[in-house]
């Protein structure tokens, strides 16, 4: 068994990682840290587990073999490397860091320490993802030209986002920040290196100066154009997801899925008999990963490069200007 510790309940999703790593048959908790102790005290006797006050202590206990990082955003990089440093594996909650600088610090303290790393890339796993990029990969749509993804819901509007969640201090950012790494990580899988990217962010419900619905438009090196989309204020919102080419195009709304293509028999749109089946979730690969040593696709490239997409797309609305990524499209 792998033994996991928890390192903070701050994030939302970290009661799910939890159950999961519970649910696995692969690992067991042993211990919970968090900066808040008196939440961090809680959940561990909820769990029945040890509570550690001290995160060095922690790190050198012989029954932590990794960790799952779920403590506030601006937190990840000195509890990524502090982990890394004493060997720990790392599973951690998006986005891997707020800025490129601290990314790349982080991924040199987890080659240096030969750290099984994942991030939590959920989407990535869902059958549509798949299916776009076995359309990419074989030509069935061209070249691809643009592609439209729109991740949203309701938490601001409706209340029921944690005060906490709209501290920009801790969490870094606002809608773009959290729910928006869906459509950008997406958006980086499928088209590759970006080269522009211009933002749009407002607030309209959430505490300012969080943003709560925005949207940002980024051209890849491929010339092909993502508009990549996000809120806290839309509980009505299709999930929607568009990907076009030279050759034919892909739809996906709220889980209903047609494509069409010139190398098709039928001229229009044609549902799919079956998607690919859905991959493990992310949790599960990096478990994988670290007891037979499998390939983890979602490693610290892939954490590199949302933070890339992200940082540029705040330091464009904050600019009100478009952000020239490492150099001009060509």
């Amino acid at each position: 068994m792998i033994r996991i510790a928890m390192l903070s309940k701050w994030h939302v999703h970290a009661v799910d990682y939890a159950k999961q790593i519970r649910q696995s048959g692969k690992a067991e908790i042993t211990c919970i840290w968090d900066d808040d102790a008196e939440r961090g005290r809680a959940w561990a006797e909820e769990l029945g587990v040890d509570f550690e006050g001290n995160l060095d202590q922690l790190l050198t206990r012989s029954d932590v073999d990794a960790v799952i990082v779920c403590t506030p955003t601006t937190d990840h990089e000195p509890v990524m490397i502090a982990a890394a440093r004493a060997g720990k594996h790392i599973f951690t909650e998006k986005v891997m860091a707020t800025t490129v600088e601290a990314c790349r610090n982080i991924s040199q303290a987890i080659q240096e320490n030969k750290i099984k790393f994942c991030i939590s890339y959920p989407q990535l796993t869902w059958p549509i993802a798949q299916y776009a990029k076995q359309l990419i990969d074989n030509g069935t749509l061209g070249r691809i030209t643009y592609m439209r993804m729109r991740t949203a819901h309701g938490g601001s509007l409706l209340g029921w986002l944690p005060d906490y969640w709209y501290d920009l201090e801790k969490a870094g950012g606002g809608a773009m920040m959290d729910l928006g790494c869906h459509p950008m990580y997406t958006a980086s899988y499928l088209l590759g290196k970006p080269c522009r990217i211009a933002s749009v962010f407002n607030n309209s419900c959430a505490p300012a100066p969080v943003d709560d619905n925005s949207v940002s438009v980024v051209e890849f090196e491929n010339k092909a154009i993502a508009v990549l989309e996000t809120s806290f204020v839309s509980p009505w919102s299709a999930g929607c997801f568009e990907l076009l080419g030279t050759e034919g195009a892909l739809v996906s709304v709220d889980g209903v899925t047609k494509v069409r293509s010139t190398s098709f028999a039928v001229d229009g749109w044609v549902i799919p008999d079956k998607l690919p089946d859905n991959l493990p979730m992310p949790i599960q690969l990096w478990l994988d990963g670290i007891s037979s040593g499998s390939p983890i696709p979602f490693d610290e490239t892939r954490g590199e490069a949302l933070t890339e997409l992200m940082e540029n797309a705040y330091r464009s609305d904050r600019e009100q200007r478009i952000v020239t990524i490492d150099g001009p499209c060509i």
